[in-house]
């Protein structure tokens, strides 16, 4: 992780994000990728109906495009649904960055999203079920939910006002 650059790991400037998927059951068809701000801890959280990397590659895009030109960065993790970075980069302008193998903490914030995000989709439940107006709903109360971090600020209001 030595080539990301100082402003990205000091957090002072909103823009970078990390990217990680959620498998709900053993079958893993059924993903939901999560890509969280840096700074701010903002959540966005979107359904994949295959887990591949062709799918993960066009729902980024999509997803970035849909932030209006505030992601700057994004650090992922080196799983093969990432594969398609060099796709995400032509079609964004996003510069890709990925974590040390078995570095889980170079992604902390993605980490710890995750994890918050495993009380509305705990682990091993089928994720078949899952909507992205559900997806929608859960990021919605994530980013509504105070921080001690953000001076008990929300995500959301957080990552409005970093514009």
């Amino acid at each position: 992780m030595s080539e990301r650059p100082p402003e990205i790991e000091s957090r002072e400037e909103a823009g970078h994000f990390e990217v990680d998927t959620i498998k709900g059951d053993s079958q893993g068809m059924h993903t939901v990728i999560t890509l969280v701000e840096r700074k701010t801890g903002y959540l966005t959280m979107d359904k994949l109906e295959r887990h591949t990397a062709a799918d993960c590659t066009a729902k980024s895009i999509e997803t970035i495009k849909g932030q209006g030109g505030r992601v700057k960065t994004i650090t992922a993790d080196n799983r093969s649904e990432f594969h398609g970075y060099k796709d995400v980069e032509a079609a964004t302008g996003v510069v890709f960055y990925f974590a040390t193998p078995h570095h889980s903490w170079e992604r902390g914030t993605n980490e710890n999203t995750n994890g918050s995000v495993r009380q509305y989709l705990p682990k091993r439940t089928n994720t078949a079920h899952v909507t992205q107006a559900d997806c929608d709903e859960i990021a919605t109360h994530l980013n509504r939910r105070p921080r001690k971090r953000l001076g008990y600020r929300t995500p959301e209001a957080c990552y409005v006002s970093a514009r």
